[in-house]
């Protein structure tokens, strides 16, 4: 028996005609470094139908793919909408990525436009002799004469295309399992690989975002996107916004603790999202600079997990609380959100709060152990998280032979080890090849992270497993101190002493300017390695 209900599209192009009329007073503000400009929800629509016009004339006649070089503002959430929404594939270029990945995933993904923000045009000139397939580069606040570049490439300014074309559209019918958009992991270990995004996919994932046990957002937010557009889809963010009527703010390439303290204190945003690194370098602003943020309903902290020390101080000392979320670029992102059952009280609540969070409905989630079996969800057996539903990668674009290993039985390997409750909370205890196994015992380099990283003098810690003869690792502890503070390594030693058993506490410690980063802000501990095997560290053994 079939149902009596009418059938629909769930495209990029609905949701752009949605929420350019429904929700057409909302806005999006960018960040100029001087103050704010404004675009209304309406006005970013009319744009985007500009856009597409123009887009049609420069050869995007099918679903050839257009990628974006820019920061978060106003244009690129026009390019968000534009592109996919006339059948055209929307491509992030992860500004950070290296050199030689940045050239791999132009080509791969055979971008025919690349739209840049002049202030990256400079970065950008450099790749572009390299960038075999693009034809046209359009410069968004910027001059476009200042692109010098290659022949067979034409340059446009963004200003001037837009101006030429008329606010209105004739969007396409497009099938919901078409490719909508595209991003590229950040290739730590190989070549980046390309996820595909369906508009079915986007549809269903955005109406996730806005859901009261996960993000919770609604008309009534103005949501500071501070996790960029370049990567992951910035979360969901954008479209989720454009959903359900939140206006956003957007930070441009100002994303410094400063500008965005300066920032909260002139837009007064009361919903906010980036990695943990950001947090830790506001909160120490914060600490130095005071000023009230209590505008803030609650952050979304993801990409990597957040001390617990650094939740508990901005609930304490500024009145906003952190939300924990887990995800990748192939989940969407969106995985889990640590919302507490409504029963948990007091340090039961922190408790669930410290995990990456519950599944969702359209996420299954399973665990396997090094012998291929499925451990139960008792909080206590550990093994690689594997998930599948309908915003998870199947396979990477290019095919099914393109890293298979990555794909067990369609369910996605992520990597990541964890256990999880029977009420379905995930606490990730590492990554797969992070996990330091000494004396046949694992360690959890991330558990060690949090609790050394919650010693009042330490900005930052990442831990990493180095060779030991006796047993086989040991971990290694990289230590930022806060400015100003000062520790040993016996001081922090002893700190950890009634934190984690005796058999876990390092030996081994190194006190570093910086740890280094990935493309997104995560601790890259495979430089870190890189570093210790090279002789690079100064190692302090206790």
């Amino acid at each position: 028996m079939l149902s009596t209900m009418q059938d629909g599209q769930l495209t990029l192009a609905r949701l752009l005609q949605h929420g350019s009329t429904v929700h057409a007073a909302s806005e999006v503000t960018t960040w100029t470094g001087e103050g704010a400009r404004r675009s209304t929800y309406g006005e970013v629509g009319r744009n985007a139908a500009r856009l597409a016009n123009a887009l049609r004339g420069l050869g995007v006649t099918g679903d050839q793919r257009v990628g974006t070089f820019m920061w978060n503002n106003a244009e690129h959430l026009e390019a968000y909408l534009a592109i996919p929404a006339m059948g055209a594939v929307l491509h992030t270029l992860n500004i950070r990525l290296f050199p030689q990945q940045l050239v791999f995933v132009a080509n791969h993904a055979e971008d025919h436009a690349i739209i840049v923000d002049g202030t990256l045009v400079p970065l950008l000139a450099k790749q572009l002799p390299e960038m075999s397939t693009v034809r046209h580069v359009i410069v968004a606040n910027g001059d476009a004469a200042a692109l010098d570049a290659p022949e067979g490439v034409q340059v446009h300014s963004y200003t001037e295309l837009l101006a030429a074309q008329p606010d209105t559209f004739d969007w396409p019918e497009i099938d919901e399992r078409s490719a909508a958009a595209m991003c590229y992991t950040s290739g730590t270990t190989g070549d980046p690989k390309g996820v595909a995004y369906s508009h079915r996919s986007i549809w269903l994932h955005s109406m996730q975002v806005c859901m009261s046990d996960s993000m919770n957002l609604s008309q009534s937010d103005k949501a500071l996107a501070i996790v960029p557009m370049f990567h992951a889809m910035s979360w969901g963010l954008p479209y989720a916004a454009l959903m359900v009527g939140a206006s956003l703010v957007m930070p441009d390439r100002f994303l410094q603790p400063g500008p965005i303290a300066e920032i909260l204190a002139a837009e007064k945003p009361n919903f906010a999202a980036a990695v943990p690194t950001i947090w830790q370098g506001l909160l120490a602003h914060l600490d130095a600079n005071p000023q009230d943020i209590s505008h803030i309903r609650e952050v979304v902290v993801g990409g990597s997990a957040a001390p617990p020390s650094l939740m508990h101080a901005f609930e304490e000392k500024y009145d906003v609380p952190v939300l924990h979320a887990w995800g990748m670029t192939e989940t969407s992102p969106l995985g889990s959100v640590a919302r507490p059952p409504a029963s948990a009280t007091g340090d039961e609540r922190w408790r669930y709060r410290y995990t990456q969070g519950r599944f969702p409905a359209n996420v299954r989630a399973r665990l396997i152990d090094d012998n291929g079996e499925e451990k139960p969800w008792d909080d206590v057996g550990v093994g690689e998280l594997e998930v599948r539903g309908p915003w998870i990668a199947a396979s990477y674009f290019g095919g099914e032979d393109v890293d298979p290993e990555k794909f067990h039985d369609g369910w996605l390997r992520t990597g990541d080890v964890g256990r999880i409750t029977p009420d379905g909370f995930l606490t990730l205890t590492d990554r797969a090849k992070d996990v330091i196994k000494s004396g046949g015992e694992w360690i959890s380099s991330v558990d060690l992270e949090n609790q050394v990283m919650g010693h009042p003098a330490v900005a930052e810690a990442a831990v990493i497993g180095v060779p030991d003869e006796k047993w086989d690792e040991r971990p290694l502890v990289a230590v930022v101190l806060r400015e100003g503070e000062s520790a040993s390594a016996a001081q922090l030693r002893e700190y950890l002493t009634d934190k984690v058993a005796k058999w876990q506490l390092p030996d081994n410690w190194a006190f570093v300017e910086e740890v280094p980063k990935t493309s997104v802000g995560k601790f890259d501990k495979k430089r870190l390695r890189a570093s210790h095997s090279e002789g690079k560290l100064d190692i302090a053994e206790l």
